[in-house]
């Protein structure tokens, strides 16, 4: 089964509302005509209104950088996914190491957001990963076994069907190291296998798995060319247009 590529970018904490624009305005024209992949720009909360405004129109997609998995209620400091969809969002990230690491988030409450992500009609995109300790010790695919399976527990095959997974070796993001592409390849290929195991291999042979970690316009395309990467989770290189661009134009 062919998958159709997703770049997505993630600008973590930066960006006020006009420097997103003025990026938005920029980055438009850059990736004009491209339309054989996907692609998909999370900014912060506070600039998701004005760049939904500038991405208009033009098959870009916009994401959010996290969730919380009810809609409505007294839980200060959060957005729901029903407030994500009516300002433009299709896609959510969720589980990024770095809520991980600083946010308290767990593999019970990323199963949480994926489930009110696919309720709310929003793409998740389920972030994965082992730190370097824990490569160093000999234990990526244990912690890929426990965090696919907590996030995707007691789900079924139809209410994934447009689940996206990113591998994110924490070891590798911000730190300019990168994971070789057969690195890549065979975690992606451990997170499809188990997949399957989970849902069914026509599941899993449709279900997009994103490589994230020090992605570049350098190595974007050996990435690219593994049979299980099908796309890049972007974060340093996604914030200046010019290199987004080239990264989205992999050949």
């Amino acid at each position: 089964m062919a998958r159709r590529a997703l770049i997505a970018g993630n600008w973590k904490m930066y960006k006020t509302p006009a420097e997103a624009v003025e990026y938005a305005r920029a980055f438009l024209p850059l990736v004009a005509g491209v339309s054989d992949r996907d692609i998909m720009i999370a900014p912060p909360y506070p600039a998701l209104d004005a760049v939904a405004a500038a991405l208009r129109g033009s098959g870009v997609g916009l994401g959010a950088q996290d969730l919380f998995w009810e809609d409505e209620g007294a839980f200060t400091g959060q957005v729901s996914p029903r407030m994500l969809c009516a300002v433009g969002c299709r896609y959510a990230i969720i589980g990024h190491s770095e809520r991980r690491q600083f946010f308290g988030e767990t593999d019970e409450t990323v199963n949480r957001k994926v489930r009110a992500a696919v309720a709310a009609g929003l793409i998740p995109v389920m972030c994965v990963g082992e730190s370097e300790r824990e490569r160093d010790a000999g234990q990526t695919f244990s912690i890929l076994d426990k965090q696919v399976k907590g996030g995707l527990k007691n789900f079924v095959a139809e209410q994934v069907s447009s689940l996206v997974v990113a591998y994110e070796p924490v070891w590798a993001i911000g730190t300019g190291k990168t994971a070789t592409s057969a690195q890549a390849q065979e975690a992606h290929r451990f997170i499809r296998s188990l997949i399957e195991t989970l849902l069914g291999s026509q599941t899993a042979a449709g279900i997009r798995i994103l490589y994230g970690g020090s992605v570049k316009p350098e190595n974007i395309t050996e990435l690219m060319a593994m049979p299980d990467i099908d796309g890049g989770l972007v974060g340093g290189a996604s914030l200046k247009p010019e290199s987004f661009a080239k990264i989205v134009r992999f050949k």
